[in-house]
């Protein structure tokens, strides 16, 4: 069930122009300055495949006074060295921690390139890279090939817990939350005020849901939200899409989730089976999400099950 579901762990996010073919095995990463001192790596608008690597996830780093923080580490150990290059490119500093969001292979697969540093996480983070890593990891090889030679999974040494993390002379504040799984971590960079979201938000695509307690990440969608107005964030980068200067993301990831979980109960509560959820056409908002049809025929896999059971328990 375990391999199951990470192979439908398929995110995705914004295309870079002129990817190198898969015999290169040559990411092609770009650090784009979000902000003075905070960057991020965009990853493309696809599924897992033999030609991107599994470089479809967003990344980053922040310049400290004393060393840099980054944020994931990306699909495999040779997207972390690639990372830890371009790093080196922008600033000289050391790396002083690596941040892990949330335990999805894309967000921690390359932490083996950053294995003579701290490596943070929830602990349930933690928890789940242990329970869950070796089969994440063995998926990625059958959807990535050879861009995943030498990756394995690497726990986190260092557990985080929400607050505020003085940090290379840098003050971030940890946000610890659930609902994409069942621990999510955000980091807001009080110096830039540039907010890490995890894939707790996607902007342009429609949200994966293997691991998902919708009415959970509601209440952390609302959370996020309200940053916006206090204290404020200029810059947003989401796990998945395009970085954005407003809320916007929060509120498109919301309406995915508020329609799919809608979707779904009424499809039960109507008697319908899976096959016939799995026909059912998207509304003319999602339609035109990258891959939006194949991420709602994942969601129904993930969600549906439970949606006919509470149905089911209604009515009696």
């Amino acid at each position: 069930m375990i391999r199951w579901l990470c192979a439908g762990l398929v995110c995705c996010a914004l295309a870079l122009p002129g990817a190198a073919p898969a015999g290169d095995f040559d990411y092609a990463l770009q650090a784009r300055n979000v902000a003075p001192d905070a960057y991020a790596f965009i990853g493309r608008d696809e599924d897992f495949d033999t030609l991107n690597g599994g470089n479809i996830v967003n990344t980053g780093f922040i310049v400290g006074r004393d060393g840099i923080v980054v944020i994931d580490s990306g699909p495999s150990l040779r997207y972390g060295r690639q990372m830890r290059e371009v790093i080196a490119s922008v600033s000289a500093l050391p790396v002083v921690l690596l941040i892990n969001t949330h335990h999805h292979p894309d967000h921690f697969l390359g932490n083996q390139a950053f294995a003579d540093r701290p490596i943070g996480a929830l602990p349930g983070t933690v928890q789940a890279i242990a329970s869950d890593g070796d089969a994440f990891a063995e998926n990625l090889y059958r959807l990535c090939g050879d861009w995943m030679k030498g990756t394995e999974p690497l726990l986190p040494t260092t557990t985080l817990r929400a607050g505020r993390l003085d940090v290379a002379g840098r003050s971030l504040r940890l946000i610890a939350l659930a609902g994409h799984t069942g621990a999510d971590l955000a980091v807001y960079d009080e110096t830039s005020g540039v907010l890490f979201a995890g894939d707790l938000v996607f902007n342009g695509r429609a949200p994966t849901t293997p691991h998902a307690d919708i009415d959970v990440w509601f209440k952390a969608l609302d959370e996020l939200e309200a940053l916006s107005d206090s204290p404020g964030f200029v810059a947003l980068v989401p796990g998945h899409g395009a970085i954005s200067r407003d809320a916007s993301p929060i509120r498109q990831t919301r309406a995915w989730l508020s329609w799919l979980q809608a979707s779904l109960r009424e499809a039960a509560e109507a008697g319908l089976d899976m096959n016939e959820v799995l026909t059912r056409a998207l509304p003319a908002a999602f339609v035109a999400l990258p891959v939006a049809a194949s991420e709602y025929r994942r969601s129904v896999g993930h969600l549906f099950p439970a949606a006919e059971k509470q149905a089911l328990d209604h009515a009696h």
